[in-house]
């Protein structure tokens, strides 16, 4: 059953990547600009359990680390969005009050990104990668968080809707 859904929404994620990588990574933003993928996944992952989280930011990450954009080793995004996607939908878990209110799925997708994006970071200067001077580095995440408190609100009706549509385990009328 799981299975199915997951090759439901395989296209979907399919398309933000390619989006992500064909436009948004052209656009020059101050801050550093955003990542349509990354928030994308990390809603999805706030509105489902820390299983379906986790295993939505393996597969995020898979197609984070073949991104042409990516700057770290095979694998480093993988690991990035494997904890993020759990610990994300972990945090939301059990509590519709926290589902419901578009307040904390903001908060807690700019964290997950924010977070995200500095762990990749701390494992790519333990790996031997080059980030830049630290306040190039300090501006590119919280110019991210910024962006992405601003992104959510936008994408955040579609993204609840097509969750629930696959998700939803009630019989339809």
């Amino acid at each position: 059953m799981l299975i199915r859904k997951f090759l439901a929404i395989l296209p979907l994620f399919i398309l933000i990547y390619i989006v992500q990588e064909a436009f948004i990574t052209q656009i020059k933003l101050i801050g550093g600009g955003f990542s349509l993928f990354l928030i994308f996944t990390l809603l999805w992952a706030a509105l489902s359990s820390p299983e379906v989280g986790a295993l939505t930011g393996f597969g995020a990450g898979i197609l984070m680390d073949l991104s042409q954009s990516s700057n770290g080793a095979m694998g480093q995004w993988t690991l990035v969005m494997i904890l993020a996607g759990f610990s994300v939908a972990y945090l939301g878990y059990g509590d519709d009050n926290f589902r419901a209110s578009p307040i904390s799925l903001i908060f807690i997708v700019a964290a997950g990104v924010f977070l995200s994006r500095l762990v990749h970071a701390i494992l790519g200067l333990l790996l031997g990668a080059e980030i830049g001077s630290l306040t190039q580095a300090l501006i590119s995440l919280v110019g991210s968080s910024l962006w992405t408190i601003a992104i959510v609100p936008l994408l955040m009706p579609l993204v609840t809707r097509l969750h629930a549509s696959i998700f939803e385990t009630r019989a339809r009328l």
